[in-house]
């Protein structure tokens, strides 16, 4: 395939990211509707507020799709870790997976090795080492016709997409409920002074 290339980059989520609580959906959503547009594949994967991405396509699609990246407010400190030519792809059959990977999650021993999940700590050649075992996922699922499910068994405690996004949510909730409660009785004190 010619002008075949690869696009490795990690990021942080956003406060505007946490705040919405289908954020990681809507970007799955929106990617493998604009993958699939421009034959662009790979994975996606979020844990302990870090984004690791690794696509394949042309060279221009792949320009094209870190120029909107840079703009996304949903992420922020975006550092790409490669950007080169290849000869083959990886996940052809994944216009965008996306995982949620947390150690309390993840069931799989080679996984294990990399969690908290801190792609930002990895020495230079571990994210290599990560997409090769993604990539084996991705294979047994290939021989098997089963590319579309996750490639990762979570344990019994693994949620969703949205149930862990959904965590960060009402963790700000709980916080502006507590603050409206400090700001109350505050004023209460206040007030309470000058009725007495």
């Amino acid at each position: 395939m010619p002008d075949l290339c690869q696009l490795v980059y990690l990021s942080h989520i956003t406060s505007t990211g946490l705040s919405n609580s289908s954020t990681l959906n809507d970007i799955a959503e929106v990617a493998n509707k604009l993958n699939k547009i421009d034959d662009i594949t790979g994975i996606l994967c979020y844990g302990n507020g870090y984004f690791f991405q690794y696509v394949e396509g042309t060279e221009q699609a792949l320009t094209n799709l870190k120029n909107r990246l840079l703009i996304d407010d949903r992420h922020k400190d975006l550092k790409i870790l490669d950007f080169s030519a290849i000869d083959e792809r990886r996940f052809e059959g994944w216009s965008l997976r996306s995982i949620t990977l947390e150690r309390w999650m993840v069931n799989e021993p080679k996984l294990k090795a990399f969690m908290p999940f801190r792609p930002d700590s990895w020495k230079s050649n571990e994210w290599q080492q990560f997409l090769d075992i993604l990539q084996g996922y991705y294979e047994a699922q290939e021989v098997t016709g089963d590319t579309d499910s996750q490639p990762i068994k979570y344990s019994t405690l693994g949620l969703t997409l949205g149930k862990v996004v959904g965590q960060h949510q009402a963790f700000f909730l709980i916080q502006t409920i507590l603050g409206g409660l400090i700001v109350l009785a505050l004023l209460w004190l206040i007030l309470s002074d000058k009725i007495f």
